[in-house]
C-alpha cells in the first residue's frame, strides 16, 4: 500500500487517501509524513459501516512531532502488533502513557525503527529496559528487569504471571519488533525490501516442515528448573486454564486454593 503511496507522491500528487482497517496501517500513515516530505495531505479511511471515520494522519504526524512519529512503528511493534508478543497486563495505553512519562526512551524507538544491527540493538537495551520495568512498576527506581523482578516477587509479594519479562526474554522480543518495525515496515516504501533472515531477529524454524515460531528466550523454562515456585490463582478447582495443571504439577501451599485441589489435576 505505502509503495503505492510514495509511487503517487513520486507522480506529484499531493493529497492522497488510503483506506484500512488495519490499525498498523495507521500508524505507518502517521510515520510515513515524515518520510514522504513532498506529502501535504494523508487521510485514512478507517473501519467500516457506523464506525468508518476519516483520519488526518498528518495532523497526527504534525502533532506528535518528527521524532515520536518516526519512532512511531517501533513503538507499535514493541508493544504488542500481529507478528509481535504484548506485554501480559499491559496495553497500548498504558505503553503509551509510560512513553510520555519516560520520553527518554524515544532514542531508542527512534534508532531501533529505521534497519538496526545488532550492535545497535545492545546499545539502546538499557532504554528498553527501563521503560519496561516502568510500564510494570511506575514508581520503581530499578532500570534492569532481572533486578525489577527479584524485587517485585520478593519485596511487593507479585505474582509471576505479573512480572515483567527476563532479559533474555525481551532480547528476543526487542529482535522479533526490530525486525517487524526496523526492516518490513521500514521498507514499505520500497518494491524489493530484501529483508534479513528471520532467524537472526528472534525466531526459529520448526524442524517439523520449517515453520517459523518465536524464539521466547534462551533461559531455560521455569518449571523445569524451578518448579517449587509456581502456584495459580484458582478459586474453585483447576481447570485446564490453571497454571499448575499446564505444567504438570500439583498445588501447593502458595496457590491460592492452598493445595486443597490437587486431587483434580488427575480427573
Amino acid at each position: 500500500m505505502f509503495l503505492h503511496v510514495a509511487h503517487a507522491v513520486q507522480e506529484g500528487h499531493r493529497k492522497i487517501m488510503i483506506r484500512t482497517v488495519d490499525t498498523d496501517v495507521v500508524v505507518l500513515a502517521i510515520s510515513c509524513c515524515q518520510r514522504l516530505a513532498q506529502l501535504e495531505e494523508l487521510w485514512v479511511a478507517f473501519g467500516t459501516g457506523r464506525n468508518l471515520r476519516y483520519l488526518a494522519s498528518h495532523e497526527l504526524s504534525k502533532a506528535l512531532g518528527q521524532d515520536r512519529s518516526l519512532a512511531l512503528p517501533f513503538f507499535h511493534a514493541f508493544s504488542g502488533c500481529d507478528t509481535v508478543s504484548s506485554f501480559v497486563g499491559h496495553g497500548k495505553k498504558s505503553a503509551w502513557n509510560t512513553w510520555s512519562s519516560f520520553p527518554d526512551v524515544t532514542k531508542a524507538f527512534l534508532e531501533l525503527s529505521s534497519q538496526p544491527d545488532p550492535a545497535q540493538v545492545t546499545q539502546c537495551l538499557p532504554l528498553l529496559e527501563r521503560f519496561v520495568v516502568l510500564l510494570y512498576d511506575r514508581t520503581s527506581n530499578m532500570t534492569a528487569v532481572n533486578a525489577a523482578r527479584k524485587q517485585l516477587f520478593s519485596k511487593k509479594g507479585r505474582p509471576m504471571e505479573s512480572l515483567p519479562p527476563t532479559q533474555g526474554a525481551l532480547i528476543q522480543h526487542t529482535n522479533r519488533a526490530v525486525f517487524q518495525s526496523g526492516y518490513v515496515w521500514f521498507r514499505s516504501l520500497q518494491a524489493k525490501q530484501d529483508l534479513p533472515f528471520p532467524c537472526d531477529w528472534g525466531w526459529i524454524k520448526d524442524d517439523e516442515g520449517g515453520v517459523l515460531r518465536p524464539l521466547w528466550s534462551s533461559l531455560p523454562d521455569i518449571a523445569k528448573c524451578c518448579p517449587e515456585l509456581l502456584h495459580c490463582s484458582c478459586k474453585k478447582g483447576c481447570s485446564k486454564r490453571c497454571t499448575c495443571v499446564k505444567a504438570v504439577l500439583p498445588c501447593t501451599a502458595l496457590c491460592y486454593c492452598d493445595g486443597d485441589c490437587t486431587r483434580d489435576h488427575d480427573q
